[in-house]
């Protein structure tokens, strides 16, 4: 490599925990030899974190890896993450790709880098090796507002139609005191808001004999992070000691999501879930009975194989008769190497395509719902270091976004607001209060 400062660039694609994975990576690579540009930008390296949830996940991998090579025909294309673990052979196939890297060697990706040049076919390192146990440590970092902390990997569930256990191997995770280590250097970066982020967050502690209780309780002592909050767990996770924990904290953010997944039973046993419908509205019940203002999300899936008509009016039904604030929402995408791959019963495009619409329309209609039941509450909001439009924004606790005209000097603070009205963009207009940074 010359002596000149080569250019890199870093995309990610997917989950928080990609985000924080991808922010440790380059900080791997050293300043007096790597000058990190955007994305947006014409780059002599680009090194891509891919994801590979869904098909439609798969696709716009190719497409993002294809127009980086479009941009800059000589750059040195890198792929790393879920899409290279699985389909190694796949991206290969893609001219201009350099490098792919799967779970075990990403981490480690600066040292390829040393000799930069192009070549005839990709590199495939690693992706063809099971997924290592050994637990990577990553968090987010360059953000003053908010970082994600990855505090676990792996997944030992083996949904029928998850491809993650293929791509991350086992449930793993750190200790407790290297976790606290680590949030406590990013408080003194001054964050303020900690995002917990894992493949299967509330599986914490399975490798280390600990919990996610105990976790919490640890780092919520760390001074200088004001907030924490949960990026998702599942419903057979979320104990009742959870909650109250999060009822009782004020650091922990009245904020849930619970990846649901179906309505159904049937479909939940087809999809091999660890819990039945009844447990998912019991959770939501505990939640408000003891944390009226909470935000709740759900993950819901339409189209699995076998699921008919009334299967799915079952779902949107019972997703209807819960107070939940928004839904994410997913096609059925059939994955290879899966149970559900040999599943019968496909269900046709079309009919996943109008269910996965209603259940949108559905969200949109939660979402509203729970702005409007918020009109006039106060709450805290975190204000980002970002001007769109003439606004800054940020979120509250429960994770309602608010905006208000900019003012530099709110960035990065927390301040008590009124919530009053929704404006055309989604989110919520406030009204400022005197006197009311927390620092």
């Amino acid at each position: 490599m010359n002596k000149e400062r080569k250019r890199i660039a870093f995309h990610t694609l997917g989950c928080k925990l990609n985000f924080a994975e991808t922010s440790t990576l380059a900080r791997s690579f050293p300043g007096e030899k790597f000058e990190r540009v955007p994305a947006s930008q014409k780059a002599d390296i680009y090194i891509i974190n891919t994801c590979s949830v869904t098909d439609t996940a798969d696709r716009k991998c190719r497409q993002v890896i294809k127009k980086f090579i479009n941009r800059s025909p000589d750059a040195f294309i890198a792929v790393t993450g879920c899409y290279s673990q699985l389909n190694p052979v796949e991206l290969a196939s893609i001219p201009g790709v350099d490098l792919i890297l799967g779970i075990n060697e990403r981490f480690d990706i600066a040292d390829y880098l040393t000799e930069l040049y192009k070549k005839d076919k990709a590199e495939i390192h690693s992706c063809e090796l099971p997924a290592s146990d050994i637990f990577r440590h990553s968090y987010s970092a360059g953000d003053r507002t908010r970082s994600f902390l990855k505090v676990q990997d792996g997944c030992d569930y083996n949904c029928s139609y998850c491809t993650i256990p293929l791509a991350r191997g086992r449930s793993r995770n750190p200790e407790i005191k290297t976790l606290v280590e680590e949030a406590e250097a990013i408080a003194s970066a001054g964050v303020r808001e900690l995002v917990l982020t894992g493949v299967n967050t509330g599986d914490f502690g399975k490798s280390t004999g600990e919990s996610f209780l105990n976790l919490l309780g640890e780092l919520i002592k760390v001074p200088g992070i004001e907030r924490f909050r949960i990026s998702s767990i599942e419903p057979n996770l979320l104990t009742d000691e959870l909650i109250e924990m999060s009822a009782s904290e004020q650091k922990i953010m009245p904020h849930f999501h619970i990846p649901l997944q179906s309505g159904s039973d049937k479909i939940l046993g087809l999809m091999r879930r660890r819990y039945s419908k009844g447990l998912f509205a019991g959770r939501v019940k505990r939640i408000k009975e003891i944390i009226p203002a909470a935000g709740i999300g759900a993950d819901v899936i339409a189209g699995f194989p076998g699921e008919t008509d009334s299967d799915f009016e079952e779902t949107y039904n019972f997703l209807r008769s819960l107070p939940l604030s928004y839904l994410h929402v997913f096609p059925f995408s059939e994955r290879p190497g899966t149970v559900a791959e040999k599943l019968p019963e496909k269900v046709i495009r079309s009919v996943k395509v109008s269910g996965s619409k209603k259940l949108l329309e559905l969200s949109k209609s939660m979402a509203a719902g729970f702005r409007q039941q918020n009109y006039g509450h106060t709450a805290e909001v975190l204000f980002e270091n970002v001007r769109n439009k003439g606004k800054i924004s940020g979120f509250t606790g429960n994770y309602i976004r608010v905006e208000y005209p900019w003012q530099a000097k709110l960035a990065g603070t927390i301040r008590r607001v009124k919530l009053v009205d929704t404006a055309s963009s989604g989110n919520m207009n406030i009204e400022l209060t005197e006197y009311n940074e927390r620092l």
